[in-house]
């Protein structure tokens, strides 16, 4: 949940980076939420069982 999380943030990121006129701070603050994120996915692990 927290890497789709992650994705749809630096999606979100790159489409206000690259084609809206948003403010600086708010893209900055959603690429820091994703990569957040991201190294949270990963430091907590999959809680789903392993087979």
């Amino acid at each position: 949940m927290l890497l789709t999380l992650a994705i749809i943030l630096l999606i979100l990121w790159l489409a206000g980076f690259l084609a809206f006129h948003v403010t600086a701070w708010f893209i900055h603050l959603l690429i820091v939420v994703a990569i957040i994120l991201f190294i949270l996915h990963f430091v907590r692990g999959s809680a789903a069982p392993r087979v």
